[in-house]
């Protein structure tokens, strides 16, 4: 399966691969693709793993402990029978903390949502409401300075990725716990892929950083470009490939060919790179494979 355009990338202290290690032991159809340890860069060394869930791309990184994931975008994930979710919650939960019970709830014959112990957070639901052709979709919520955004943030997203759809749009009613008229469930694509939203006005105390960011896989400069100009909205965070957009979430912007030149086992090539990178924000994919070719 080919490497998908948007890939959620998790930023770890240490434990990359062991988180991944984890992940990928959880579902069916996963696995560890590649580990390549870049080095000398502010971070110091960092391991970079790249693995499928569920035949879904992620990647992680342990780059220390600048950035701490949070609840703010989670893991959604949908499963067939209780007997699968109740396993899954029970090894997610080991070591982590319930930021929803796992239970039966109006919407969901079984659902729950935790913080698992790297931090990563999951909501996990067996459901007729929940039907989705991804075993497992990023779930953005909007809160403390962007509740109220969701809505707004999804068209623009939509416009700005090709084959994008919004497929449910629920709002809070009076009756409901928060605001309303803000979205209290929306479910949408980019470039064929799914993802969920929501509003939420309540006191987290968190809110989107880089912890978890979406890579976006770009064949050309142009592409590159064009996703830079469209979505970084904070000069300031802006450093390579990364941006922030005007709702503080992170994303990086990287050739499709970084791949292959960070994994070719080739350790001198692997430096050279890295190291052209780290002086770039806006990634330069004629520099950094003239610095692959050494």
């Amino acid at each position: 399966m080919a490497t998908r355009k948007i890939v959620p990338h998790l930023w770890f202290d240490t434990e990359a691969k062991e988180a991944a290690a984890f992940y990928t032991s959880l579902f069916e159809d996963s696995r560890i693709e590649n580990i390549t340890t870049i080095t000398d860069t502010p971070s110091g060394n960092c391991d970079i793993v790249s693995f499928k869930l569920s035949g879904q791309d992620f990647m992680a990184i342990s780059a220390g402990p600048v950035f701490k994931l949070n609840p703010s975008i989670s893991l959604f994930v949908v499963f067939d029978t209780e007997a699968d979710i109740e396993a899954a919650w029970n090894k997610l939960i080991d070591g982590g903390k319930a930021l929803m019970a796992y239970d039966t709830y109006p919407w969901a014959k079984k659902y729950g949502w935790l913080q698992d112990r790297y931090g990563l957070s999951w909501q996990l639901s067996w459901s007729d409401y929940h039907k989705m052709k991804q075993k497992i979709t990023p779930s953005l919520m909007f809160t403390g300075a962007v509740a109220g955004k969701a809505k707004e943030a999804i068209d623009m997203y939509t416009g700005i990725f090709p084959d994008s759809n919004i497929e449910v749009t629920v709002p809070y009613e009076e009756s409901d716990d928060d605001t309303p008229g803000f979205i209290k469930h929306s479910r949408f694509t980019l470039n064929r892929q799914g993802f969920i939203a929501m509003d939420s006005s309540l006191q987290h105390g968190f809110g989107f950083n880089e912890a978890l960011s979406l890579m976006v896989n770009c064949d050309t400069q142009e592409e590159i470009d064009y996703y830079w100009e469209k979505l970084s909205a904070v000069p300031e965070a802006e450093q390579c490939g990364w941006l922030k957009d005007a709702y503080g979430v992170s994303w990086q912007i990287v050739p499709s060919s970084m791949n292959e030149m960070m994994h070719s086992g080739d350790a001198e090539k692997t430096v050279r790179v890295t190291q052209a990178f780290l002086k770039m924000k806006k990634f330069d994919i004629a520099k950094l494979e003239e610095a692959a070719r050494g």
